[in-house]
C-alpha cells in the first residue's frame, strides 16, 4: 500500500458498455469488448496507471458478468497495474466462489487482485440467481461477513439464514496477499460508509452527480465509525469513481463524450422514472470545475482530480471510462492521456505539498 499522506492512485474503471453506438447505430459483440478491455488494460499498465476495475452486470448492454475472469486474462500481460471488480454484486453471489475467483487472479497476477464488495445499481443479477430483494440488506451483511471470514482464515465455521452452513472447511487457493484487499462500494449511503468505518474497510464513493464536495460528510461519518471501532482513521484508503473522459483539447473530450453519455444516461433514465432528459446543460454544467464529470484535457481533469483531493482526502481516483460506446481507439487515447499527462500532474502536484 502506497503512503496515503503523500500520494494519490489513479485508474479506470469500466462496465464493458456494449450499447448502440450513438452515431452509427452499429452494436459491437460482447467477445469484442471484451478483448477492448484486455488491450485497455495492458495500455493503462504500460503508461503508470495504478488499476483497472471492472463492475459486474447482467444485461445485455453491458459485458462484464465475470470481472475475475476478464481481469485474469489481463494478468500475465501486465506487471504492476492492480486488478479490481467494481463492483462484485456480493448479495447475489456465492463468497466462497468470490474469494475463489479473486485469489486465484491473486496468483495469477502475483498479489494485484483486491475486491470491491457492493450490493450494485442494477437489480437483474437477483431474480437471475434466485435471491428476493426483500433480503437485500440481510444478504448483503451476510455474505459479507463470509466473506471476510473466509479471507482472514483458511478453515470457515459459519451459519447464515440465507446460504448452507460450513463446519470447519477450508477454502483454496489461498491469495498471495495476506489479507486479500475487500473494499465496499457505496453510492453515498450513510450506512455503508458507517459499515465500512466499523470493519476497518476501505471504501469507493460512486460520484456521478450533483457537487463531489457534497459527499465530505459521508467521508467524516466514515472516519468517525473507523475510529470509533478501534482503526485508524489515516491508514484507511477512500477512493471515488465518476464518470469522465480525457482528449487533447477540452473542447474535443466534450464534444466526443456526450453522444455516448447522453444515450446511456437516458436508457437508465427512462428504466428508473427520471422526469427529465439528459440533455447539453445538463452535461456542461456537470462537467465544470465542481461538477462531477472529469472531462476535458489533461490540465484540467488534474485540476480537477486535486480539487477532489483537496475537498475530501481520496487515496484513489477511477475515471470511469466510457459510459456508452465510443471509439476503442478515442478510449485507448484517453487512457494514455490519463497515465502520462494527468498523472504526472497529480503526483508532481502532491509532492510538492508535502511538508
Amino acid at each position: 500500500m502506497t503512503d496515503l499522506a503523500a500520494s494519490m492512485e489513479i485508474g479506470i474503471s469500466t462496465f464493458l458498455e456494449t450499447t448502440p453506438n450513438p452515431v452509427t447505430g452499429e452494436v459491437i459483440s460482447h467477445a469484442e469488448r471484451l478483448r477492448h478491455a484486455v488491450e485497455e488494460i495492458v495500455l493503462a499498465d504500460q503508461v503508470g496507471l495504478d488499476v483497472y476495475g471492472i463492475g459486474e452486470h447482467h444485461r445485455a448492454d453491458y459485458a462484464g458478468t465475470s470481472p475475475a475472469v476478464v481481469l485474469a486474462a489481463a494478468a500475465a500481460m501486465t506487471k504492476h497495474i492492480r486488478l479490481t471488480s467494481a463492483v462484485t454484486v456480493l448479495s447475489s453471489d456465492d463468497p466462497v466462489r468470490v474469494y475463489q475467483a479473486f485469489s486465484t487472479l491473486d496468483g495469477l497476477s502475483n498479489g494485484r487482485a483486491e475486491i470491491m464488495a457492493g450490493r450494485g445499481s442494477f437489480i437483474e443479477s437477483f431474480p437471475l440467481f434466485g435471491y428476493s430483494l426483500d433480503d437485500y440488506e440481510e444478504l448483503f451483511e451476510e455474505k459479507l461477513e463470509l466473506l471476510l471470514a473466509i479471507r482472514d482464515s483458511e478453515k470457515v465455521t459459519w451459519r447464515g439464514g440465507h446460504r448452507p452452513a460450513i463446519d470447519n472447511l477450508a477454502v483454496y487457493p489461498r491469495s498471495v496477499q495476506a489479507p486479500l484487499p475487500v473494499w465496499i462500494a457505496s453510492g453515498g449511503n450513510p450506512e455503508s460508509a458507517v459499515r465500512a468505518g466499523v470493519l476497518g474497510l476501505p471504501i469507493a464513493f460512486a460520484i456521478i452527480g450533483g457537487m463531489p464536495e457534497s459527499f465530505a460528510p459521508l467521508v467524516k461519518l466514515y472516519k468517525e465509525a473507523a475510529a470509533k471501532a478501534g482503526h485508524d482513521p489515516s491508514k484507511l484508503p477512500i477512493a471515488t469513481h465518476s464518470h469522465g473522459f480525457v482528449a487533447d483539447t477540452t473542447e474535443q473530450a466534450a464534444d466526443s463524450f456526450f453522444l455516448p453519455t447522453q444515450a446511456q444516461m437516458n436508457v437508465i433514465g427512462r428504466e428508473r422514472g427520471w422526469r427529465q432528459n439528459y440533455d447539453r446543460s445538463a452535461y456542461d454544467a456537470a462537467r465544470s470545475l465542481r461538477g462531477a464529470l472529469y472531462v476535458g484535457d489533461p490540465e484540467y481533469v488534474a485540476e480537477k482530480i486535486l480539487l477532489l483531493r483537496k475537498n475530501l482526502g481520496v487515496t484513489r481516483f477511477f475515471l470511469h471510462v466510457n459510459v456508452g460506446t465510443m471509439p476503442h481507439r478515442e478510449v485507448l487515447h484517453a487512457i494514455e492521456l490519463l497515465g502520462t499527462k494527468v498523472a504526472p500532474i497529480v503526483r508532481k502536484e502532491l509532492t510538492k505539498n508535502q511538508p
